[in-house]
């Protein structure tokens, strides 16, 4: 058997964005340090400075109608490398994450991996949520789409890629690759941004990922559970402008 080493073989980073001026920059400057990687932004129809951040930065840039899972699988096709990385914008990869990922993939029987992940924000809410995170992970193989999914490009393209879905593009696809192999888990870590957790709450955003979890599971459409998903996001959203505008 070949083995896939950083000689051997070429990771491509797919990156999908939306308005993401304020992370993009950080994360890219980031990435650009590493050898064998392939940078791809995925754009979603950004009308920030997003695509403009781009051009300071050795990358590609593919655009396709807003949706991460859309997105993802446009940048897939444009991809060179045979390992694919899906990387969220507001979440920074550990040191030597490639050969994190080489280590993972060429284990036996592996379909497809993904990190740990750690929230970058202080307070002891935050530990919890990543415990009940990495217990998730760790005893279902059941990792999201925020501890950065990685797999051979082979394996994504036999398992269909990501569905054409508006939420658990990410759930989708790994019950897909399941079906092909395990699960792996690094031991390090991945480190996301709190902000989802910021804007509605930490409470509320726990409870809502673990009912539209649980409604999946039971069989509830997505299309209905992101109707759900958004409105709450968009009523929260709402609540914040208006309270904004009063203190002005």
């Amino acid at each position: 058997m070949t083995l896939t080493t950083p000689e051997t073989s070429h990771i491509s980073i797919i990156i999908p964005t939306l308005n993401e001026e304020n992370n993009l920059d950080n994360l890219l400057s980031s990435l650009q340090a590493y050898q064998n990687v392939e940078i791809i932004v995925a754009d979603g129809g950004s009308t920030d400075k997003t695509v403009d951040i781009t051009r300071n930065h050795t990358v590609q840039v593919v655009t396709s109608p807003a949706g991460r899972g859309i997105q993802q699988n446009e940048g897939a096709k444009t991809a060179s490398g045979n390992i694919l990385v899906f990387l969220h914008c507001d979440t920074m990869l550990p040191d030597d994450f490639p050969n994190m990922i080489y280590t993972i993939l060429n284990q036996p029987e592996t379909a497809a991996g993904a990190f740990r992940l750690k929230i970058n924000a202080k307070g002891r809410g935050y530990r919890l949520i990543e415990w009940g995170v990495n217990v998730r992970t760790r005893l279902l193989s059941l990792p999201y789409g925020d501890q950065v999914l990685f797999m051979k490009k082979n394996m994504f393209n036999q398992a269909g890629g990501f569905p054409n879905l508006p939420l658990l593009e990410d759930i989708m696809l790994i019950r897909r690759l399941k079906r092909l192999g395990k699960i792996k888990i690094t031991k390090a870590s991945v480190t996301t941004s709190a902000r989802r957790w910021q804007q509605l709450g930490m409470v509320k955003t726990t409870l809502i990922n673990q009912i539209i979890l649980a409604g999946y599971i039971i069989g509830i459409k997505p299309e209905t559970l992101a109707q759900l998903y958004y409105k709450t996001s968009l009523q929260k959203s709402r609540n914040v402008t208006i309270q904004r505008n009063v203190k002005k």
